[in-house]
C-alpha cells in the first residue's frame, strides 16, 4: 500500500546515527517507523511526525519532505534539551506513511502507535504571506469508491443488449455536480472517473470513480457522505448497474490545542518575528484522527511560492525544494522543538494543556 521505501530506510538510518532507538516496518506497515530517546526515568512522552510521501507524477508537490526534515529536527532538539537540562522525558519520532488518501497515522492510532504519547507535534507547509504561520483547522474528510458493473455488447450491432455502466458513472457526476449548489460554502465534494481500456464499439461493463468528500467537523461530513452515496445509488438504479462503493478510514477535522496554539505563537513570534494568524485549512489530514486522542498541535506555514504554485501543484514541488523552504522550516521546527520540550519539562503547563485537551 505505502511506498516511501527510501524515506524510510534513510530516515531510520539517520535517527540511529543521532542515538534514538529505531524500530523499521513498524506496527505491521512497511513503510512506517518509530524513533525513541529516553533521558533519565520517568516523565512525560512527546510525540512528533514526520510525512514522507509524494504524489503520483508531480512529487512533492504537497511538501511532505520539509515534514520529514521538520520532525527530525524537533526531535534531536527536544532530545538535546533533555540532556542539556537533566530533564527526564521521552521523545517519540513517528514516520507515518500514506497522508495522501493512505490514512497512514489513522492506522498507526487504531494499532497503538499513539498510546503512550502525553502530546503530538507536527507541521505543514503551505502558500502564504512570507513568515507566517497558521493556527486554523482543516476539514474532515471521507473518500468513496464507486464502482458500476453491467453488461457488454457491441455498440453498434445491439447496443440494447448491453447495460452502460460508464453511463452510470455519468449519472453521478452529473448528480454529484448540482448537489454542489445546495451544500454550504465550507463543505467540499470532488473526485474523478477511473481510466477505461474497453474499445468505444463495446458497451463499457464496468466504471470507477473516486471521490473525496471533505466538511469542517467530522458530524457534518457524515451527513454529507450519505447524500453523495444518495447520488451513487440513484445512478445505479436509473442504469439498471450494480454499484459497488467502497468507504476508506475518514479523516478527522484538526484539533487545535489552545494552550500549545499559544506556546508555539509567543516562540515564533517573539523570537522570530513570524506572523500568526487562524486561517483555516481546505484540506484535510490524517493528523485530525490523531487530535481526538491526545492533545496536538499541527500549524501550516509559508514558503515561498509562485503565482498559482501552491499545494498540489507542479512548481509547489519545486518550491518545497529551495533553500528559503528549509529555513522557514527550520524556525517553524524551533518553535515546535521549545513548545515539545515545555510539555516534557513544565508540570503546570502540561496541566493547562491537558485542561485545554478536555474542556475543547
Amino acid at each position: 500500500m505505502f511506498e516511501e521505501r527510501y524515506a524510510h530506510d534513510t530516515l531510520c538510518d539517520f535517527m540511529e546515527s543521532h542515538g534514538f532507538a529505531v524500530t523499521r516496518h513498524y506496527l505491521g506497515l512497511d513503510t512506517a517507523w518509530r524513533a525513541q530517546f529516553t533521558h533519565g526515568k520517568g516523565g512525560r512522552t512527546l510525540g512528533i511526525n514526520s510525512e514522507m510521501d509524494a504524489l503520483p507524477v508531480i512529487g512533492h508537490a504537497c511538501g511532505h519532505n520539509l515534514i520529514a526534515v521538520s520532525g527530525v529536527g524537533v526531535a534531536i532538539a527536544v532530545k538535546s534539551a533533555l540532556q542539556t537540562y537533566d530533564v527526564p522525558g521521552t521523545v517519540v519520532l513517528l514516520g507515518t506513511p500514506g497522508e495522501e488518501g493512505g490514512a497512514g497515522k489513522a492506522m498507526m492510532l487504531e494499532r497503538g502507535g499513539y498510546r503512550d504519547m502525553d502530546a503530538c507535534l507536527m507541521c505543514h507547509p503551505a502558500a502564504g504571506s512570507a513568515d507566517s504561520v497558521s493556527l486554523g483547522s482543516c476539514l474532515a474528510m471521507q473518500s468513496l469508491d464507486a464502482e458500476f458493473y453491467g453488461q457488454s455488447a457491441h455498440a453498434g450491432n445491439a447496443p440494447w443488449d448491453g447495460t452502460n455502466a460508464l453511463d452510470a458513472a455519468f449519472l453521478a457526476y452529473s448528480s454529484i455536480s448540482v448537489l454542489r449548489q445546495q451544500i454550504r460554502p465550507d463543505h467540499r465534494i470532488h473526485g474523478v472517473i477511473q481510466g477505461c481500456k474497453s474499445a468505444v464499439n463495446v458497451i463499457p461493463d464496468y466504471a470507477g470513480m473516486r471521490w473525496l468528500v471533505r466538511a469542517p467537523t467530522k458530524d457534518q461530513l457524515s451527513v454529507l457522505v450519505e447524500r453523495v452515496k444518495a447520488c451513487f445509488e440513484g445512478a445505479a438504479l436509473a442504469t439498471s448497474c450494480r454499484l459497488k462503493l467502497t468507504e476508506g478510514i475518514p479523516y478527522h477535522d484538526l484539533r487545535q490545542n489552545s494552550v500549545l496554539a499559544t506556546c508555539f505563537s509567543h516562540a515564533v513570534s517573539n523570537c522570530f518575528g513570524m506572523n500568526i494568524c487562524q486561517r483555516g485549512f481546505g484540506a484535510s489530514t490524517d493528523f485530525g484522527n490523531v487530535s481526538y486522542e491526545v492533545p496536538s498541535l499541527h500549524p501550516s506555514f509559508a514558503i515561498p511560492t509562485v503565482t498559482n504554485g501552491g499545494n498540489h501543484t507542479p512548481a509547489f514541488a519545486e518550491s518545497a525544494r529551495s533553500t528559503e523552504a528549509h529555513k522557514a522550516t527550520m524556525t517553524v521546527s524551533k518553535g515546535l522543538a521549545w513548545t515539545g520540550f515545555r510539555i516534557i519539562a513544565d508540570d503546570e503547563f502540561f496541566q493547562q494543556v491537558r485542561e485545554a485537551y478536555v474542556s475543547e
